[in-house]
């Protein structure tokens, strides 16, 4: 025991007794006085443990349960409590009370029959297997609670509270109870043990009985006193306290906290709970339909969960989540309702747009509207129940329908009212912006570029401010602004068109001199729709120039219909025609063509194709697989870069490619030229074949049979072969030089395999020999189109492909014999260049009888017609032909009538829907090309003739041959095709049949010859050993030692222009590499270079340039060796007929502006050529390095031969300093900067041109990786409207101004090449050259860089600042394809500008492209002292100072590690 005792020390136990008035409802009223409340809030705390009912009347046998156990007491159980002082003790609590039985309301008999009072101060309790209790519900189910028995033995009190009710209890007298509590006490107060009185249930207390209560205790000896409230938990633990501390007085004194004080903290304490717990339920809650059960379990283990439980119970809780569930419905009622009502105006919008449909409805009436309409379904639905928000379609979130009850809501009657205001706004301001735009239509004052602060005033009114935004109307006239712009310029686009003999007659170039822009705005300044575009003069002038250009340059792009362009629909509809119908087409006669390509060095080439040629038959034909084909060979030996070695021509598709070699330097040749050509390819529009079937061959030395050469020599030929993937020919040990037949068979039957596989067999015959070519001109942009002309033509049996592009083939009955014409339909632009260049017997010439541009450019076109070509002119009307509709129509059908009259042609005049319905329309017209068809062929040669002997010296003109004629060579390699295109091809049999046909005219046999004799050298490769068997004409052995002689020792002079030879010969790209800078072309070379091929058997190819209207210079007269070739033969062979004349000198209504042709002056080195500005130098005789030669004419030659002799000359020269050459002219204004020297535009300040430095600064930050750049030319309207838009603002931003990169990379190189010096100076040229041909690569870096100090100095750092600019353009060279070597010849004729009329200039072009080259490659050496690099290869290229960035590597060529490096 005393062990125990010790124990307990650490943690006391109190055992209390809570006694107060108990007995039946006459002595305590209804209900008790709070006795088991207060020992339940003590013992049990928490609020869902507490219970507010205890009855004391029970049954017998509860009475008799263990709970009860018979006695009037209950044992409440133990509880430890911490208390003030910071320790701990242990309570067991025993409340006295008197159960009463519920049948005879009377006292339980029980073991102890003492009243009450007596019984109440017991201090020494017991009952055996006394279960604790929980409530009354535990009685009789004592098995379903907690099951403690209370203590053995005698269980101590020591210490009583003494319980006072202080409400207003029912049937009960509080003065009855203050007197039995004072007896209760006063027999407590006999035990000696410490009594607290506690006035229970002060939450409904009485302020008398409270003050009663407080009066008894200070009578009975200063009794404490404790305010307390058990179901609001209020000092209840403090009456136990202060109990203990009486009982143990070594405790410190409890403070008593009267109830309202204790209330006040109790209350903060449950607020602070509340807010805690609600702001749980809120985080975690977050869906209305949540249920309690899951989200208390999420709960249970959150303490402000569990602090809100203990403290107000599980119920609140519960009602505070299901409050809060509540406010989620109703915000997502709220939510959904406003989406409802949010989407309701667009659901009007789409189902009643119209104010009129509704403007007169109810609400109501409204709705029963919206139900009918067929898209109701999509915005609303009808719900089976009502209200919408108490039905599951308020949690449907995927259906966003309205529901239609929600109509019938005062919200929903409100947006209805608004739809409706809405329209009856919008119908206002539509009114307003369809007077506002009428207004700006029909006011005078509205011009097309008239700024709105200047029409504001004319325009606006009250109503406008007030019903249109600022934002509205500033777009309205924004938009009226743009339509009358585009109507006027398509309406000024339709002058210049109407003036296109002006345009014509001035013979434009590419820029036109001041004076002859001063000349079109004088003529065309009084047209209205010329001033209409007054306040757009940079629109106006950009426009005339891209006219210029496009008479300059005619191409279906830059047509002004484009891309309606008439050529561009007739491929159309002959694409369609014989694509869709390939079985209906008639096979053409003739046989299917090979073009082989022979690649090979040191004449293994030309061998080679010597005896390809002896296996074939005469005509060049052979045999494979037992079928015919004809062969066209076309054997390289040189640079592949150069166009005249180039792969691919306009008239030469290679199918394939045999590649010979018999050294190792030979191997890297084929190599070489390989990666070029392929490269060379890259971006070209021509369509190049990427996959040209290639063979390599081996060709061994004669004398070498074998060996560790020739074996060496194989595997490195296989090597290569796997590389390029192509066919290696192994010709095995001992093989000689010959190729035998079979092998060349098994190559040609190889190369005919892999020209199936690539479709491109029987794609296009060789045209057909035509018997008339007729063609028909269309204006491009006429009320009726290709469609209306070409159909009737397609519809007939016997149409199918012509020879050249946009022709057919026709068989037509012409007078008593059935001919074969090709008819070609073409657009007047492209026609232009065909009046003298090609061999036409007649022209249909189209026009719209609504139109005047139309006819006007038939007037344009016609002006330069021989006289002797058959002309019909067709008007294409709307209505009738003998009724015209207008006063236009009737005017342009009597004009083009008098016209017909005038030139002896023929008129017809169609309705446009059905403008031929039969060719027999035309049969008379056919007629008369028939029967002229001999005159017209002589007078085409006579043209050409004269052409060719310097009769007619404005082959710059666009009326000269062709429109299309550049005076500006290339900008670029994309340059290197023709500048306009020719839908013709011309056909080689054509003028050997007119040589035949002429024979007997002694005045034109030996001219026959000739030509047909030129026709030969130049179309086919050097003769086979075997003899040939003749042809039609004969040329003496004297005449070929003449010819062979005047091709070593004198220049030679091609005979004619175009027409003398076939158009197989003309390769445009034939001129040279692309040369941007140089103003002139070669004048006076008519041939490039002739190059003797194998002498011993007397043969050789001259590569010529046979389109002398290539050249911007005169025809004769440039130098003594032209031909001089008697063209009087010609007019001899026709007796009584006059030379050839043109159209405009037979009708007074063409030519009307000829009076400008003779008195505009040139401004433009461009436009006046070298031919004239020689004439106007000086007319004295040329005296040449062939005059007097051993080859002049003597008194008894005949000067025939000597024109031939001439004609066939090539002039050699000693080497000397490049010739200086004439800037491109000037712009067309007045400019300061453009032009002028150098040193006029940079300061030792700013020592680079602050032009060039915007170029470079915008083409490095946006067109580093343009493919092309500074190889594809930029629009030359863009970039002269670039130097004049800088001229006038040196603050141009190039950013803002929208300019391409090509544009202005083209205006940059334009800037140089105006220069009245070229950037390297001409001086420097002579010494970098001499330097270049130091052996010794490192010598030849140091001689170079010395040249470089030489420089003036703003040359020198301009030259500086552009080759580190080019050199970073090459850094992106996997991108942009532009190497250093690409970079260099695109640049150098634009930095050295040499004089290209003489052969030394020509012959050092490889020279001056190689130093710019190393210039580019070598950057970091040459201008910041850095190592020298490697060659171009794997390296990496350097990178300029600024700014600083790693470039990628340079690409190489995949075969080039199995060669020997070319070091530069």
């Amino acid at each position: 025991m005393m062990m125990a005792r010790k124990q307990d020390v650490r943690v006391p136990t109190y055992n209390v007794s809570v006694v107060g008035l108990s007995g039946t409802e006459k002595d305590k009223g209804q209900c008790g006085v709070g006795k088991s409340c207060l020992c339940n809030r003590f013992v049990r705390p928490g609020a869902d443990q507490f219970h507010l009912d205890h009855t004391s009347v029970l049954s017998t046998s509860d009475f008799g349960g263990r709970v009860v156990n018979n006695d009037h007491f209950l044992y409440w159980g133990e509880v430890v409590r911490a208390l003030e002082d910071g320790g701990e003790c242990r309570a067991q609590v025993v409340e006295q009370t008197e159960f009463i039985d519920d049948q005879t309301f009377q006292p339980h008999r029980s073991t102890a029959l003492q009243p009450y009072i007596k019984r109440a101060a017991a201090t020494k309790l017991a009952s055996a297997e006394k279960l604790m209790y929980f409530c009354t519900d535990q009685l009789g189910l004592e098995q379903d609670f907690e099951q403690k028995q209370m203590p053995e033995g005698k269980l101590l009190v020591d210490g009583f509270l003494l319980c006072v009710d202080v409400s207003r209890g029912m049937n009960r007298n509080f003065d009855e109870q203050l007197k039995f509590v004072s007896n209760l006490y006063n027999q407590l107060a006999k035990t000696k043990k410490p009594v607290v009185v506690v006035l229970t249930k002060c939450d409904e207390g009485v302020e008398r009985y409270i003050r009663d209560a407080h009066a008894f205790a200070l009578s009975k000896k200063n009794l404490q006193v404790v305010e307390t409230s058990a179901r609001s938990n209020v000092n209840v633990d403090l009456a136990f306290s202060t109990l203990v501390q009486l009982i143990d007085k070594s405790r410190g004194k409890t403070k008593i906290i009267p109830y309202f004080e204790a209330l006040k903290q109790q209350s903060q304490q449950i607020a602070a709970a509340k807010d805690k717990y609600e702001w749980l339920v809120g985080r975690i809650v977050k869906n209305h339909n949540e249920p309690w059960a899951n989200v208390s379990r999420k709960m249970q283990n959150a303490p402000e969960y569990q602090d809100y439980v203990y403290l107000e119970g599980t119920p609140k809780a519960k009602k505070l989540f299901l409050q809060h569930v509540q406010r989620l419905k109703h915000e997502h009622v709220e939510r959904r309702r406003k989406a409802f009502l949010a989407a309701l105006p667009q659901a009007l919008d789409a189902l009643v747009p119209e104010l009129d449909e509704i403007e007169q409805l109810s609400c109501s009436k409204a709705r029963k509207l919206l139900e009918t309409k067929a898209d109701f379904p999509k915005w609303f639905v009808v719900l089976d129940e009502t209200p919408w928000d108490a039905t599951g379609h308020v949690d449907d979130v995927d259906d966003d329908r309205v529901p239609f009850d929600l109509l019938e809501t005062p919200a929903a009657e409100q947006v209805y009212e608004a739809h409706l205001e809405k329209l009856r706004d919008e119908r206002k301001r539509a009114e307003m912006r369809r007077a506002f735009k009428e207004n700006l239509e029909t006011s005078p004052f509205v011009t097309p570029g008239k700024p709105w602060e200047e029409a504001r005033s004319f325009i606006m009114s009250e109503d406008f401010y007030l019903w249109l935004d600022e934002a509205v109307y500033m777009d309205i006239y924004g938009k009226h602004q743009k339509q009358l712009i585009e109507k006027a310029k398509e309406e000024f686009q339709e002058l210049l068109l109407e003036y296109s003999e002006l345009f014509y007659e001035l013979e434009l170039d590419a820029k036109p001199s001041k004076e002859k822009m001063g000349v079109i705005q004088e003529v065309l300044g009084e047209e209205q729709r010329f001033k209409a575009l007054q306040k757009l003069q940079a629109e106006r002038d950009a426009l005339i120039l891209k006219h210029i250009h496009f008479v300059y340059h005619p191409t279906k792009e830059t047509c002004p219909s484009c891309p309606l362009c008439v050529d561009s629909r007739v491929e159309q509809l002959l694409g369609s025609r014989f694509t869709r119908n390939p079985k209906n087409q008639p096979a053409e006669p003739g046989v299917d063509r090979l073009n082989l390509v022979i690649l090979g060095k040191d004449g293994l080439a030309r061998e080679l194709a010597n005896e390809i040629r002896a296996l074939c038959t005469s005509d060049d034909r052979y045999v494979i697989e037992g079928k015919v084909y004809e062969l066209a060979l076309r054997p390289i030996e040189g640079n592949v870069r150069l166009p005249v070695n180039s792969f691919q021509t306009p008239t030469f598709q290679p199918h394939g490619c045999l590649c010979l070699y018999n050294s190792k330097e030979s191997l890297s040749y084929v190599v070489e030229s390989i990666e070029k050509s392929r490269e060379s390819t890259l971006g070209r529009r021509d369509g190049h074949p990427g996959n040209l079937p290639l063979t390599l061959i081996l060709v061994n030395k004669r004398g070498d049979a074998g060996g560790e050469t020739l074996h060496g020599l194989i595997q490195q030929g296989q090597q290569i072969a796997s590389k390029l993937q192509c066919v290696f020919l192994d010709p095995g040990i001992g093989y000689g030089r010959n190729i035998n037949e079979k092998q060349i068979g098994q190559v040609l039957k190889g190369l005919l395999d892999s020209k199936r596989n690539l479709n491109l067999l029987g794609e296009r015959k060789e045209p057909a020999d035509a018997d008339l070519r007729v063609v028909m001109c269309l204006m491009c942009g006429d009320p009726f189109g290709a469609d209306d002309v070409l159909g009737p033509v397609l519809q007939s049996p016997t149409c199918r492909p012509g020879g050249s592009a946009g022709s057919v083939l026709l068989d037509l009955a012409v007078g008593p014999h059935k001919r074969r014409v090709e008819l070609s339909l073409l657009s007047y632009h492209a026609s232009f260049g065909l009046r003298k260049s090609r061999l036409v017997h007649g022209y249909v010439l189209f026009y719209s009888a609504q139109r005047r541009a139309s006819l006007a450019t038939l007037r344009a076109f016609l002006c330069e017609v021989q006289d002797v070509v058959p002309v019909q002119l067709v008007a294409l009307t709307d209505g009738a032909a003998d009724l015209p509709d207008n006063d236009l129509s009737r005017e342009q059908l009597s004009e083009g009538e008098e016209i017909a009259q005038d030139i002896d042609g023929r008129f017809a005049a169609l309705p446009g829907a059905q403008p031929q319905r039969k060719l027999e329309l035309f049969h008379a017209f056919l007629k008369d090309a028939a029967e002229k068809k001999t005159l017209v062929e002589a007078a085409h040669m006579y043209d050409a003739a004269a052409e060719a002997s310097g009769e007619d010296a404005a082959f710059n003109s666009p009326r000269a041959g062709s429109p299309l004629c550049n005076s500006n060579l290339p900008d670029s390699e994309e340059d290197a095709e023709p500048p306009g295109y020719s839908p013709f091809r011309d056909d080689p049999k054509d003028h050997s049949k007119l040589s035949m046909e002429l024979e007997g005219n002694d005045g034109l046999s030996f001219i026959s010859v000739v030509s047909a004799f030129e026709s030969k050298l130049n179309n086919k490769v050097p003769p086979p050993v075997k003899p040939k068997p003749p042809v039609h004409f004969e040329l003496g052995k004297a005449d070929l030692a003449y010819l062979e002689q005047g091709h070593r020792d004198g220049r030679r002079k091609s005979l004619s222009a175009g027409a003398w030879l076939p158009a197989d010969c003309f390769d445009p790209s034939d001129y040279a590499e692309p040369m941007d800078a140089v103003a002139r072309p070669r004048a006076e070379e008519e041939n490039i270079y002739s190059v003797p091929h194998d002498s011993t058997q007397g043969k050789i190819i001259t590569v010529r340039n046979i389109n002398k209207a290539q050249s911007n210079g005169g025809g004769g007269g440039n130098n003594g060796s032209d031909s001089e070739m008697d063209t009087g033969s010609l007019e001899r062979a026709r007796p009584g007929r006059a030379k050839p004349g043109l159209y405009r000198a037979r009708c007074s209504r063409l030519g009307r502006f000829a009076g400008y042709r003779g008195s505009v002056g040139v401004g433009s080195d461009d436009e006046l050529g070298p031919g004239r500005k020689k004439d106007e130098e000086q007319s004295a005789p040329y005296k040449g390095d062939n005059a007097g030669g051993p080859y002049d004419a003597g008194d008894g030659e005949d000067p025939r031969r000597r024109n031939i002799l001439r004609s066939l000359r090539r002039t050699t020269k000693k080497p000397k300093a490049p010739k200086p050459r004439a800037p491109l002219p000037k712009a067309p204004w007045e400019s300061s900067y453009f032009g002028v020297p150098l040193g006029s535009v940079v300061t030792p300040e700013r020592p680079i041109p602050l032009f060039i430095e915007r170029c470079i600064d915008f083409i490095e930050a946006t067109g580093l990786s343009t493919e092309g750049i500074y190889r594809v030319s930029g629009n030359k309207s863009e970039m002269e409207s670039l130097q004049r838009q800088f001229d006038q603002d040196h603050g141009l931003d190039l950013a803002e101004k929208d300019f391409t990169v090509n544009t202005v990379a083209g205006a940059m190189k334009s800037f140089f090449s105006e220069l009245p010096e070229p950037l390297v100076p001409y001086a420097m040229q002579v010494e970098l050259v001499e330097a270049h041909k130091i052996n010794d690569r490192e010598q030849k870096l140091h001689a170079l860089k010395d040249v470089l100090k030489k420089f003036p100095k703003e040359n020198y750092e301009v030259f500086k600042y552009v080759i580190a600019h080019l050199n970073k353009v090459s850094h992106n060279h996997r991108v942009n394809l532009m190497t250093s070597e690409n970079l260099s010849i695109c640049f150098w004729p634009t930095l050295m500008r040499p004089d290209f009329s003489t052969m030394d200039a020509l012959t050092a072009t490889r020279t001056y492209q190689t130093i710019i080259e190393l210039f580019i490659h070598q950057c970091p050496f040459f201008f910041y002292n850095r190592p020298l690099l490697d060659p171009p290869g794997p390296a990496a290229p350097f990178a300029p100072p600024s700014p600083p960035r790693t470039p990628p590597p340079s690409p190489h060529s995949p075969v080039q590690p199995l060669l020997e490096q070319h070091t530069l």
